[in-house]
């Protein structure tokens, strides 16, 4: 078995182009709403759509598509998503709120002292529309993989 037996996974790249979809997106999103490209976004997490929810739903997806949704794999996988979804839209976006709060009062803290702050990034998580957006964009590229490459 070589090591180039990995271009062959069919269920790697779904997840993989989903995540990479979901990443490219952003930045258009981001632009009807401000206004202006942002180029980092293809390296940041958060934002719409979530792609930790589209690279997990790709994957476990093509799992049941590729090897039976009645597979413990399958129910592994699900378990797993479950739990990646769950800190994206739960324990990951409670911190941004966090770091909202926080840079808000070093903003109150500085304005009448010398003292400058760095911001906290506030957009850690994911609200549950982000995460749904990356959910059917994740089944949709792994339907898609799994039409033309059977």
């Amino acid at each position: 078995m070589s090591f180039l037996n990995i271009f062959h996974n069919q269920v790697l790249f779904a997840g993989l182009i989903a995540w990479a979809l979901a990443q490219t997106i952003k930045i258009p999103y981001e632009y009807l709403f401000t206004g202006r490209w942002d180029w980092s976004l293809l390296f940041r997490v958060g934002g719409m759509p979530s792609s930790h929810s589209a690279l997990v739903v790709g994957i476990t997806h093509a799992v049941g598509l590729y090897v039976g949704f009645n597979q413990p794999l399958y129910a592994v996988s699900v378990m797993i998503t479950m739990v990646v979804v769950y800190d994206a839209t739960g324990i990951r976006r409670q911190a941004g709120i966090h770091a909202a709060k926080i840079n808000a009062m070093i903003d109150d803290l500085t304005a009448g002292h010398p003292l400058k702050g760095e911001q906290l990034r506030e957009v850690l998580g994911h609200t549950p529309l982000e995460a749904l957006a990356g959910i059917v964009l994740g089944i949709v590229v792994a339907q898609v993989c799994w039409l033309i490459w059977p």
